[in-house]
């Protein structure tokens, strides 16, 4: 959801990826609504390799780290590392704020 422009550029690149790699499987994690109009605007669609993971509260690029950690316990960031903690995924990768990604890792 983060990052200089959120998820209408970070959506688009992934959507990319996958049609590099058909078997990569990604777990879309943000505002439920969010992604899936952006995926919509881009011509895809949920399915067994792409799937979507609401989380309703996002880390912005001015959040301190501490804060993101303490107060933003439903962030996609959260959600996403919290994916991997429970092998559901085996990464993440964020385009958002950094030291707020390493401090909630």
């Amino acid at each position: 959801m983060g990052g200089d422009h959120g998820p209408s550029e970070t959506i688009p690149a992934a959507i990319h990826i996958q049609d590099k790699f058909e078997d990569l499987k990604l777990i879309l994690v943000g505002r439920e609504e969010d992604v899936r109009d952006v995926l919509s605007k881009n011509g895809a669609k949920e399915g067994d390799n792409l799937v979507v993971h609401h989380a309703s509260e996002v880390v912005e690029m001015h959040d301190s780290p501490s804060n993101a950690m303490r107060n933003k316990k439903d962030s996609s960031m959260r959600v996403a590392v919290d994916l991997v903690k429970e092998g559901v995924a085996e990464a993440c990768v964020s385009a958002g704020n950094t030291g707020a990604l390493m401090a909630i890792s």
